[in-house]
């Protein structure tokens, strides 16, 4: 299937791929000393607005910058709906969306939240990672950004809907309604690289409250 076909059908292939993950990780060790990621590999997209706050699109329990015309929506789904599912990842429910395509990309900035407040961050995350069986070559580490401890993981996803392995990455961080996991996919690996500084945006910005 050719990158222009699958545009072609993006209605229905974002329908399909609402959930993106993986299975299998290589942990970095449960007692990893956080990194500073002051530099990170790829630059930070100028903000074009903030998430989390009352009238923001989506009241979360935690806030963060948005790349300029990335729109964000709260998820919403009935539980006894046949789409629930969709909005259920191992520990963490998906609350908010924000969506990509106006800004010219394919993909979202996926915002999920535990419920437990016991949970970790990391086991969040974890849980979040394992309860997809479609990728591999998951990697944890603990790094500090914007005065926030979190824990991120990078991984490679097989996407079913492409035939073809695609880069991914989350991270997590501890608020007082239970962990937060933030999570950025995308159709293939050129446009998961091409959203990467609104993801670095996010994690630098983020914050409790």
């Amino acid at each position: 299937m050719t990158r222009r076909t699958v545009r072609g059908l993006l209605p229905v292939l974002l329908a399909a791929s609402a959930l993106a993950g993986c299975s299998s990780e290589a942990d970095s060790g449960g007692d990893a000393k956080p990194e500073k990621s002051a530099a990170p590999a790829v630059k930070t997209a100028a903000k074009g607005g903030t998430v989390g706050g009352a009238g923001s699109g989506c009241e979360l329990p935690v806030s963060f910058d948005l790349a300029k015309d990335w729109k964000p929506k709260a998820v919403e789904i009935d539980p006894d709906s046949d789409f629930a599912e969709l909005a259920e990842q191992g520990p963490v429910t998906m609350v908010c969306e924000i969506d990509a395509k106006p800004a010219g990309q394919i993909g979202f900035l996926r915002v999920w939240q535990a419920k437990a407040t016991t949970v970790t961050p990391r086991e969040a995350l974890k849980g979040f990672v394992g309860a997809d069986e479609n990728a591999s070559g998951a990697t944890y580490k603990e790094v500090t950004s914007g005065g926030q401890q979190l824990t991120e993981v990078t991984y490679t996803a097989h996407s079913e809907l492409t035939d073809e392995d695609r880069r991914a990455r989350a991270f997590a961080l501890a608020t007082p309604a239970g962990p937060v996991v933030i999570h950025l996919g995308g159709l293939d690996s050129d446009e998961h690289e091409e959203m990467l500084p609104a993801y670095e945006l996010a994690k630098a910005s983020v914050r409790v409250g």
